[in-house]
Order: structure tokens, then sequence, then C-alpha cells
């Protein structure tokens, strides 16, 4: 990597910023089968914050819930009355994975990752693929059946949320990073679910020393089997923007291509993801707002979205809107980081990112 330490220790925190933003725009409007873009849209319009460069406003009256029905912690995550992050479970595992990693090195194993999740992270704060896995470790089985027993959403995002330390720990090289995040996924999802965890390492990875989102996802791309669904869905995304196809026709087409599956699996939601990140092209806000106005898991692709965004830009450039409310506070529910400073979050990442200990991955 070309990047200087400061250089490099910004970018990071870039990421962990831009990862806790994207996933606070996101919280209020997370249902996929309810917020659909047009809805949220609608939302928008309403709140007369389009285009959206802020954190979702509250409605003044307050909505009918049938018209609206917001999140239960909208209240914590709208614009004007965010004092640090709230929980939730894509900062979670963002949290968790830097703990793996200061606890294993780079060399852990797909069981130290299941034995952390038992130390370190309550049951129920697990969801979908990752709470199958985590009851199946309970029942003392080991990975890879904790990925394939009683599990009917192994190809869901789940794993892809989980993947951002991996990039942040492997600048500029985003073969490493799809490895870790590899040995990572498997402990839970199975097919495109762990390609999507490897294509996101991979993304952020390659964000450091890309020239832009275009060549970042052009360079993940690389990091997992051509033919897999994943990998093809991007490459339409990306083939309806060289094209010159507005951002919600694109949209559209994906919907109708991706049609049958569930609102949370990971293929859709890359597809938002991509296009969030494509016709963003590289300003943070744009390619924030995008991704979450794209519908299906808001939180997860405006997570995924801003840490991409934010490796590319730096934590300076952030817009100022974005990263003061959070307060350099983030609400976590693994053991031991309630209340962590975010900034002490990166400089812990930035430590691992330069110490050589993920060299040997």
């Amino acid at each position: 990597m070309a990047l200087s330490g400061s250089a490099l220790a910004d970018r990071i925190l870039g990421g962990w910023l831009g990862r806790i933003a994207g996933n606070m725009l996101g919280k209020p409007v997370e249902n996929g089968d309810y917020w659909t873009r047009d809805r949220i849209d609608r939302y928008l319009r309403r709140a007369d914050a389009l285009p959206l460069t802020d954190y979702l406003p509250a409605l003044e009256p307050p909505p009918d819930p049938v018209e609206f029905e917001l999140r239960p912690e909208w209240q914590s995550c709208v614009r004007g009355r965010i004092h640090g992050s709230c929980r939730d479970d894509d900062v979670d595992y963002s949290v968790l994975g830097l703990h793996l990693l200061e606890t294993h090195g780079p060399c852990f194993s797909t069981e130290q990752v299941g034995e952390m999740w038992l130390l370190r992270l309550p049951y129920l704060q697990t969801f979908t693929a990752e709470r199958a896995a985590y009851r199946n470790l309970t029942a003392g089985v080991k990975p890879p059946l904790s990925a394939t027993l009683d599990n009917p959403y192994q190809e869901w995002i789940g794993a892809l949320i989980r993947a951002d330390v991996h990039g942040w720990v492997n600048p500029g090289d985003p073969r490493r990073a799809a490895t870790m995040a590899r040995r990572d996924a498997v402990l839970s999802h199975t097919g495109n679910g762990v390609y999507g965890a490897m294509w996101a390492a991979a993304l952020i990875a390659a964000a450091f020393a890309a020239d832009g989102p275009r060549a970042a996802v052009d360079s993940a791309l690389d990091r997992i089997p051509p033919r897999c669904r994943l990998a093809r869905t991007v490459r339409r995304v990306a083939s309806l923007h060289d094209a010159g196809v507005a951002w919600a026709d694109t949209l559209a087409q994906l919907e109708r291509e991706t049609t049958g599956l569930p609102w949370i699996h990971v293929v859709p939601n890359a597809a938002v993801l991509t296009a969030g990140l494509l016709y963003g092209a590289g300003d943070f806000t744009t390619t924030i707002a995008l991704t979450v106005r794209g519908g299906l898991d808001t939180d997860s692709n405006g997570a995924t979205a801003g840490s991409v965004a934010g490796v590319l830009c730096g934590a300076a450039a952030i817009p100022p809107q974005w990263t003061e409310p959070l307060e350099d506070r983030v609400r976590s529910a693994v053991f031991g980081f309630d209340g962590a400073r975010i900034s002490d979050l990166a400089a812990r990442t930035h430590r691992l990112a330069v110490s050589g200990r993920s060299v040997s991955a």
C-alpha cells in the first residue's frame, strides 16, 4: 500500500464511521416487504427530504402507522435525535470480528469464530442464519455442519454483514480479505451466502487502492466464482449502469430478475448495494442515500455501502452531518464493548492492518 500511516488510519476510520452512519440511516425503514422503494420515497417526499442528504427526518405530526410504520428504534435514529449509534447486529459483528482478530490473529479457525460468538454474543441478538448456527453450536454441532443443519437461511445476507473487518485489516489485498471472510462465513452460510461475504471483504480491501467504486467492484468480482448468481447479478447491475440506464430503472429490472428471493437474501441485496456504489460515483452522501432508498435490507446495505464509501474518501471527507451525531460512541451487544469509542475501534483496526499480523493469512 502506498498510503502512509496517517492516511491509512483516516481511511480505516472512514470505514468504521461510514458503516455506522449508513446503518443508522437505513435502520428506521428496515423491512423489505413493507418498506419498498416507493414507500421510502413517499415518506421522504412527505418530509420534504429529497434529495436525501442527512439522516431520515421525523414527520411532524407523526404519521399514521398504517401508512408509515417505522422500526421501534426510529426515535433514536432520525435527524436531530441521534446521540451516539444505536445497537445493531450490523455493527456488532464488526466489533466481534475485531476482537476475534485481536485474540486469534489472521489465521483464526472457523471453530474459533463459533467460540467467540458463544463467549461474547447474546443468542437473542442473532438472527436468521446466525441464530441457526448459534443453536447448532450450543448443541455441539461443529462447522461446517453448523451452517447446514436446520438452516434455511444459508444464502441470506448475514455473512456479508460480518465481512468488513477482514477488508479493513487487509488494505489493498482483496485476495487475503476474501480468504479470511470465507473462513468466517462458512460457520453459518453456504453458496452465495459465503460468496457475498468474500465479495464484500474484497470490495472493502480493494477500495483502499481503487480510483473509484467501479474499480473496487471489478476487483472484488475476481475473488468469487464468475458464474455464481451473486457475480452474475453484480455484473448485470454494472452493465446497466454502463449502458446509461437510470438508477431506479436498473433496480426495477433487477427486482424482476430476482423475483422470488426473500428480501434478506444476499443476491437482491448485492444488486441494491452495487447500484448504490456505482450510481453514487464515490460521493459519500449520494452513495448511502441511494443505497438506503433502494430498499430491502436497508440498514445492512447502508452499512456496507457506507464502509466502502468511507474507505474511498476517508473520515476527514465524510460530511459532518453524518459523523457528528454519532458522538464517537457505539452501542453494542458484544460483551465488554458497549459504549466503545469509534475512534478507538478504528485505531485498534489500524494497528492490525499495519502490524504484519495479516500477512500470513
